[in-house]
């Protein structure tokens, strides 16, 4: 009988070790994210915070369609240096268990970027995710930074001049080219690049004749997103040298395996968990195992970026 082969399934990202690919990307998990510590993933986004405490939109602000999930919560938060405070027993809970914090920030204007990265390096994330995706007051119309080359790489130099450590930049999917912004933020002092937000959309419910946010708008998740995901992680991982964490739709272990074939270092997940807790979370990290065994993968690294070659 052939010896079944036990997969690593630990990565490096950057100059972190993490013991498993997945990641809970960023949401608002609150309390919940405690749950999470030992669900298998190697590290805990937290949900992003900005400049001030902010109250999101009212409910509701997400929906489940199914085909994926839609949401518009607004940018709740406590604010940058109130969650210090609040995540540090999270982060010493992460630390006992040998897992990483990463920390999300979003601002209004380039120049705020830089004070609430001030207040969030107090906490010490092992990674700071730098939420670009937001819309940028200064411009007339309101355009995310993330959807043009100049106001995503002041976001990203602003952040940078505020935080020394590792820090990760999160694109937006709805672009004309998202390798042109991804060199442009890296230029400005991005170490990674998470890949990628939510894409804008609306979902009727046509018994009510009306939205089902109260935003009426929000960003759509879930499976919906995952091709479009899948190729902006395959485009980005040909021409940037930084690791890419590849969000969007991962709710199985197949998905997580097609992820990283793209050329992710690592995945990101929320929906697996909104829907099903930590549980839904182990489910995806089995299924992997259990895909890199059969197929006798010894590494991801063996299977990274396996669709540049196939």
């Amino acid at each position: 009988m052939d010896q079944q082969t036990v997969p690593d399934l630990s990565i490096q990202l950057g100059p972190l070790t993490l013991q498993s690919p997945l990641i809970l990307a960023a949401s608002p998990w609150g309390s919940e994210a405690a749950r999470y510590v030992g669900s298998g993933i190697g590290a805990l986004t937290m949900n992003s915070v900005g400049p001030e405490p902010r109250r999101g939109h009212p409910p509701p602000v997400m929906h489940d369609w199914a085909g994926g999930m839609i949401n518009a919560v607004g940018l709740d938060n406590l604010g940058a240096a109130a969650a210090v405070a609040q995540l540090k027993p999270l982060k010493a809970d992460l630390q006992r268990h040998d897992l990483r914090l990463i920390a999300s920030i979003f601002a209004h204007t380039a120049g705020e970027f830089e004070t609430v990265a001030q207040s969030i390096s107090a906490l010490e994330p092992d990674l700071l995710e730098v939420n670009i995706s937001c819309p940028n007051v200064e411009e007339e119309f309101g355009r995310p930074f993330a959807t043009q080359c100049t106001p995503a790489a002041q976001a990203t130099a602003a952040a940078r001049a505020g935080y020394s450590g590792l820090m990760s930049v999160k694109l937006a999917p709805n672009v004309p080219d998202v390798t042109e912004i991804a060199q442009a933020v890296i230029e400005a002092g991005a170490d990674i690049l998470t890949v990628s937000n939510t894409m804008p959309g609306m979902v009727i419910d046509i018994e009510a004749r009306r939205p089902v946010l109260s935003n009426k708008t929000g960003g759509v998740s879930g499976e919906a997103l995952r091709p479009i995901a899948v190729r902006m992680v395959y485009e980005l991982s040909q021409v940037v040298t930084v690791p890419i964490i590849g969000t969007g739709g991962v709710v199985t272990g197949r998905d997580a395996v097609e992820m990283i074939m793209a050329g992710a270092t690592a995945v990101g997940l929320a929906t697996v968990a909104h829907r099903h807790g930590p549980a839904g979370v182990r489910r995806v990290l089995s299924e992997l195992d259990a895909w890199l065994s059969d197929h006798r993968v010894e590494s991801l690294d063996q299977i990274r970026g396996a669709a540049h070659t196939g």
